[in-house]
């Protein structure tokens, strides 16, 4: 039987079971995904990563997936900025350890990371960094999209860019115990060129660490999530901010993960921080890659810019 366990934190933790039926997954293949409400309290979400983490751990997962500003939210540009590490410094360092002391796979994703030319513009960059259960990192992808918008009948208002530099390429999917992990980050879901090129690259497992506004994450969150799999036919993770931030910030929460057929196998809802445990079948993926085999079907390069040489 497989289950999804969604377990959510508040002032007492609490539990929902969603059975669905599914062939049970070779061991070391759960995957926890988390949802917190960063603040800009660096060692209180410490704290509260590092009890998700353990939990984890303890329920048998062997990946952890933390979302976009695990590390922090801020409530200014200028908070932002000097709230800021490089890879070398202590959170980063914490985390490794935790990692080695645990023996578990971390996915951070969305770190505050100073940028190589720090000293002269301080810029960061917005770094999803994979760690492995020796407390190495073996990965760092930056985010590529910059969440510059203004929805005015909305409320929200963010310009990224003012702050942060794009990351200059992808990065290869990563072997983990769970499967090979594509990396992106919260606004990178709207580009389906991103998620097509880590399939293509042997992804099995997609993961979008995520820090949605309330407004757009009510429209387009899960639509996109399943819109993801389904296309690439591959896992989908992501976890999630929940919550208000600080007097300017609220986000959306709902850490999902989905299956490559598009089903939303668990959802954390709306309001409290916690997570999930997912267990990933990569015969799932295998099976709806040889069913449907949209890759095989798809046209070469060339017909799909046809429309530009008219």
């Amino acid at each position: 039987m497989f289950t999804v366990r969604c377990i959510l934190r508040s002032s007492a933790w609490r539990h929902r079971i969603r059975p669905q039926n599914r062939m049970s997954t070779a061991p070391h293949s759960l995957a926890a995904v988390c949802q917190v409400t960063a603040t800009p309290d660096k060692e209180a979400n410490f704290s509260a990563c590092k009890q998700l983490v353990e939990d984890a751990k303890e329920r048998g997962a062997s990946m952890v997936f933390l979302p976009e500003g695990f590390d922090y939210i801020g409530s200014s540009r200028e908070e932002t900025l000097s709230l800021s590490e490089s890879l070398t410094g202590d959170t980063i360092s914490r985390y490794t350890q935790l990692a080695r002391k645990l023996q578990v796979w971390l996915s951070l994703g969305g770190f505050h990371e100073r940028g190589h030319e720090w000293e002269t513009d301080r810029r960061i960059y917005n770094s999803h960094i994979i760690i492995n259960d020796e407390g190495d990192i073996v990965s760092v992808y930056r985010k590529s999209h910059l969440f510059d918008v203004e929805l005015p009948e909305k409320g929200v208002s963010l310009k990224e860019s003012a702050f942060t530099v794009p990351g200059p390429s992808l990065m290869s999917p990563v072997q983990t115990p769970i499967g090979k992990v594509g990396l992106g980050i919260c606004y990178d879901l709207r580009f389906p060129e991103l998620s097509l090129a880590l399939q293509r690259h042997g992804a099995e497992i997609l993961t979008y660490p995520s820090a949605f506004t309330v407004a757009t994450g009510a429209a387009h969150w899960e639509v996109l999530l399943r819109a993801r799999a389904i296309e690439t036919q591959c896992f989908v993770v992501a976890a999630a901010q929940v919550g208000r931030h600080h007097e300017k910030r609220s986000s959306y929460g709902h850490a999902l993960a989905v299956d490559p057929w598009g089903e939303v196998l668990g959802d954390c809802g709306g309001d409290n921080p916690g997570m999930m445990l997912v267990e990933i079948d990569l015969g799932k993926v295998s099976s709806t890659r040889r069913n449907m085999p949209v890759q095989q079907h798809r046209r070469d390069t060339g017909f799909y810019h046809s429309l530009e040489k008219t």
